[in-house]
């Protein structure tokens, strides 16, 4: 669970909610025909840019936003260490009794024990990397463009209102309740696109940017191990994937 992501956004929730009660009566941010406007119409706007299945999945990217397992780097690079000292002693075979919980290294390590070509591997796991890199700007730009569409909607939901109050002048009763419309719509607008579409759309950007690296670190790894290159090369190679912090701090370790 990233508590990062659930602390803000629900904080960020309490204080306008806070907000609103300390104005009056909080039903009166409240406005069913702003609701359908916003949420309804940014919704199917994006809809129409996504095919169902991937807009039905949107539950899933978002619930990676909030819940995703990633392995450190440093715990990566251990294990490369371990698997690079491994081949070298017993060979590739030997690298079949390794427990690995990455399912991308899995398959590296699978690739170098059926003996294929060094091109082979990289290839394969390159496209890998580029298909799951897709697969999270997908998720990302769902949520970007939801981000979009909502201020305009809100500012749609504006102009009804404002349509609706001067079309309706005479009628004192009816000005307010348009009014409210027009102001509601844009709140909700602006709600919808900077408390929840763009930080889960950050978040979202973070993850791939997180994934991508450990892929290409396991990747040199793999090709590392292929090559027969000395343990201590490879981790020396892996680390500069690392903070200038972090990479000090291992090599005290390692010392």
């Amino acid at each position: 669970m990233d508590l990062a992501t659930l602390i803000g956004i629900l904080g960020a929730v309490a204080f306008l909610v806070i907000a609103m009660v300390l104005s009056g009566d909080i039903m009166m941010f409240v406005d069913t025909q702003s609701i359908l406007i916003v949420f309804g119409g940014s919704l199917f706007i994006v809809l129409s840019n996504y095919s169902l299945g991937q807009f039905f999945g949107i539950g899933k990217v978002i619930a990676k936003a909030f819940i995703f397992k990633l392995e450190k780097p440093e715990e990566l690079i251990e294990k490369s260490v371990d698997m690079a000292d491994a081949a070298r002693k017993g060979g590739f075979l030997a690298l079949e009794e390794a427990e690995i919980t990455n399912n991308f290294m899995q398959k590296g390590v699978d690739m170098l024990v059926d003996g294929h070509d060094a091109d082979v591997v990289r290839a394969t796991l390159q496209k890998d990397i580029n298909l799951t890199t897709e697969r999270h700007e997908k998720g990302a730009g769902m949520l970007s463009a939801l981000a979009d569409v909502a201020p305009a909607m809100g500012m749609i939901g504006t102009l009804i209102g404002l349509v609706a109050m001067l079309a309706n002048m005479d009628d004192p009763k009816s000005i307010g309740p348009a009014m409210s419309v027009a102001l509601l719509t844009t709140l909700y607008g602006a709600f919808l696109a900077n408390v929840i579409a763009i930080p889960l759309a950050t978040k979202l950007k973070l993850r791939m940017e997180e994934e991508k690296m450990n892929q290409e670190l396991i990747l040199d790894a793999v090709l590392g191990i292929q090559d027969g290159q000395n343990p201590r090369v490879i981790e020396g190679l892996l680390k500069n994937y690392l903070a200038e912090g972090k990479r000090q701090a291992s090599t005290t370790d390692d010392e």
